[in-house]
């Protein structure tokens, strides 16, 4: 602190530590358990209440020095000195935001963060004990309900993440979301590792329904990539072979290049062939261009289709039994939430293992 009172505001000391995690247009966001753990050496007895409350003290005192700087800022780089009609000579201030006790950022504007206190003020969230095994202290009984509940300190902030968006499957996303807030939390590798494989226990074995890991969507341009209609006797469609124009900069030449149909689409335009091999298009829609669908991919089956559409609203049965007799769960945890898991443990620097026995493989 003396350091940073005492040093002209244009000097940058090349031993200095940068501390700064990430910053996004007028916002900085800095690591400062170096900084408590330099101004309490009993940092490791104090409770995260403590060092909530002492964390924004120090960030005032902070953003007070840098305000101050602001002036300097203002004369020698804006040659700005005062002007006649106002008191001060500029509007440029450090503002302390909130207290975050722990975040994840992935890039710019993709991250999470757990919030604990915001413009001064400690969010608190109530959550229902379920059972008496129920981890946390209980602050108070609900007069209401007669529930006991626990009062818990702070709110999970997101933005940009990719399983919030809305074709990513809602399960999945919640589980994503779980993971996520319990890392935060302080969950160690080894739990989070259990919980994951877990998870993809409950994917292969069915006892997450095929409705939930379906990836929704909003299906268009299907007629762009309808081929030719099934003939008398067959069951599919052909798909439209589309080109676009591709250039190739060694040869300097612009050359035509298959454009195949996304997934989605094929999955619909598949829904709707055996919908109409079937003879269900009588009493059930066929998917059309705007229809929100879900799709998920199929193992080898008997028709030869890789994925396939349907409406959670209006699912024949014939359809649901062979969904769920060929859907390739494998498939949708591999290419839907174990990249993502990857992802989220290299940055983590944690090694994603899902195969229970390689421990012991290596112990022998």
């Amino acid at each position: 602190m003396k350091h940073l009172e005492d040093t002209p505001w244009w000097i940058c000391d090349p031993e200095d530590t940068n501390y700064c995690a990430y910053v996004d247009t007028d916002s900085n966001y800095f690591h400062a358990e170096p900084l408590l753990r330099h101004r309490f050496p009993n940092f490791d007895k104090m409770s995260d209440e403590e060092k909530d409350i002492e964390l924004e003290e120090i960030a005032k005192e902070y953003q007070d020095i840098i305000t101050k700087h602001y002036d300097n800022v203002a004369k020698d780089v804006f040659n700005i000195n005062q002007f006649e009609w106002f008191d001060k000579p500029h509007w440029l201030e450090m503002k302390t935001e909130c207290v975050i006790r722990s975040a994840y950022f992935r890039a710019t504007r993709r991250y999470a963060q757990w919030i604990t206190k915001k413009e001064g003020v400690v969010i608190e969230k109530e959550t229902e004990l379920k059972n008496d095994s129920d981890s946390g202290n209980i602050m108070g009984i609900d007069n209401g309900k007669g529930t006991q509940i626990r009062i818990e300190i702070g709110e999970l902030d997101i933005k940009g993440l990719e399983f919030q968006k809305a074709n990513f499957p809602p399960k999945l996303g919640e589980f994503f979301n779980d993971v996520l807030v319990d890392v935060l939390k302080g969950e160690t590798q080894k739990e989070i590792d259990s919980r994951v494989k877990v998870f993809k226990k409950q994917i292969l074995d069915g006892t997450i329904p095929l409705t939930d890991l379906g990836n929704p969507t909003s299906v268009k341009q299907i007629g762009k990539h309808q081929g030719k209609p099934a003939r008398s006797g067959e069951i599919l469609s052909t798909l439209a072979e589309n080109t676009t124009d591709w250039y190739n900069k060694k040869t300097g030449k612009t050359q035509k290049r298959k454009l195949g149909a996304p997934a989605a689409v094929k999955a619909a335009i598949r829904y709707n062939d055996l919908l109409r091999f079937w003879k269900l298009d009588t009493k059930h829609e066929l998917i059309t261009n705007g229809t929100k669908i879900k799709w998920i991919y199929l193992k080898n089956n008997p028709y030869q289709i890789e994925e396939i559409a349907f409406l959670d609203y209006d699912m024949p049965e014939k359809i649901r039994t062979f969904i769920e007799q060929y859907a390739d769960r494998k498939k949708v945890f591999e290419s839907i939430l174990l990249n993502k898991l990857e992802g989220f443990y290299s940055d983590l620097e944690w090694n994603l293992n899902l195969n229970p026995y390689i421990n012991q493989f290596f112990e022998l």
